[in-house]
């Protein structure tokens, strides 16, 4: 009698809990079981009429930060309602294992190889006990979208080659850069002209935040934060999508970007970052190029309206298009809380074109019906 009992409840809950019409950005975002999602830093991958949004599974108190479970995924066929396919790629209990729980695991993005019929994650990898020196890219394998995932191993990209944008002359320091003193206009042209590029040349470049791109010939690209954060780099990846080509390139050197999110749009390619202040707010930035290896045109802050300095107290972690939709992409951005990672909120925006440039505007509430805005 009590479990069916159990089962009558659950299935009031799931009746109640799945009846999202709109997106209500910032506030708490409950799954089909009436629980707040938990997928932060996430990334978003459309397969066969079915959403799958992946993300960092985070645990109540600053420890909460760490990778105590692993990456969680959830799935949706409208975007408002989701359900709760647990941990797909779980943290182990080996001490020596890179995933060892206690690790910090980041930014997971899956893609799907068409080649390979292999699902693809990528993620932000730091060793256990180590803060944030590995910098590392790692990669994990399911055969389906919903896992289980296993890790494969992780990167520091391009160990050992130059990116295609580097000129000869900076290959060889001119200066003796040991006595430059950091943020002096002499530091930042310094490395503006590559020394850091040539500090990690050896043993591979920094990845910190990042993003996966697929391109309509289904070439990807591992987006991501380098240079301790200093400067975006884009790499290619091989055909199955689990390694590096070694062709590579810089975007704003010395500029400062973290959390890049890119779409493409009439053939032009967009990026949404933010600047380096930690787990606070700072202003958003975008950019545009004609090809995905640049050169990239600064575009300024795209958000508009109250609070637009803070991107609405936000950070940008993935742009997706609406199936079905010509030209419809969201903005996916997460509200971080620290203090208690588990309770941070999203914020999920519309896009729009306008005058060459992507606009995000602050909306309340706000459902699919929200792109038929001019661009």
């Amino acid at each position: 009698m009590k479990l069916k009992y159990s089962i009558i409840i659950s299935l009031v809950c799931s009746l109640v809990f799945s009846q999202n019409k709109d997106f209500v950005p910032g506030k708490q975002w409950k799954d089909n079981d009436g629980v707040h999602i938990n997928a932060h830093g996430g990334g978003m991958l459309f397969i066969d009429g079915t959403y799958y949004w992946y993300g960092e599974y985070k645990t109540a108190g600053r420890a909460g930060n760490t990778a105590l479970e692993g990456i969680s995924c959830y799935t949706s066929k409208d975007l408002y309602n989701w359900h709760n396919e647990g941990i797909v790629l779980r943290v182990e209990e080996n001490p020596a294992s890179e995933i060892a729980k206690g690790c910090i695991m980041e930014r997971p993005k899956v893609v799907f190889n068409k080649k390979t019929a292999k699902y693809v994650m990528w993620f932000h990898l730091e060793l256990k006990g180590q803060g944030y020196n590995a910098a590392s890219a790692a990669v994990a394998v399911s055969d389906t979208p919903n896992g289980p995932f296993k890790f494969k191993k992780s990167y520091r990209p391009n160990k050992g080659v130059w990116p295609i944008n580097f000129k000869d002359e900076f290959k060889t320091a001119s200066i003796d850069e040991s006595k430059l003193k950091s943020w002096t206009p002499e530091w930042l042209t310094a490395v503006k002209n590559g020394m850091l590029i040539r500090r990690d040349f050896e043993k591979g470049q920094m990845s910190r935040d990042m993003t996966v791109y697929v391109d309509d010939n289904e070439k990807a690209y591992l987006i991501h934060s380098s240079e301790d954060n200093l400067t975006l780099h884009i790499s290619e990846l091989t055909a199955d999508y689990l390694d590096f080509t070694q062709k590579w390139t810089t975007v704003a050197p010395a500029g400062h970007n973290e959390a890049p999110a890119v779409f493409k749009q009439d053939g032009v390619y967009y990026m949404i970052t933010s600047g380096c202040t930690g787990w606070d707010p700072n202003e958003a930035r975008s950019f545009k190029s004609k090809s995905i290896w640049g050169p990239w045109q600064s575009l300024g802050n795209p958000c508009i309206g109250k609070d637009a300095e803070l991107t609405f107290y936000s950070q940008s972690t993935y742009i997706f298009p609406v199936q079905g939709k010509k030209d419809q992409f969201i903005f996916m951005a997460d509200r971080w809380k620290p203090e208690s990672p588990i309770e941070g909120s999203y914020v999920w925006l519309p896009i729009t074109i306008r005058n060459g440039k992507p606009v995000l505007k602050w909306l309340e509430k706000w459902d699919l019906n929200a792109f038929r805005e001019k661009r």
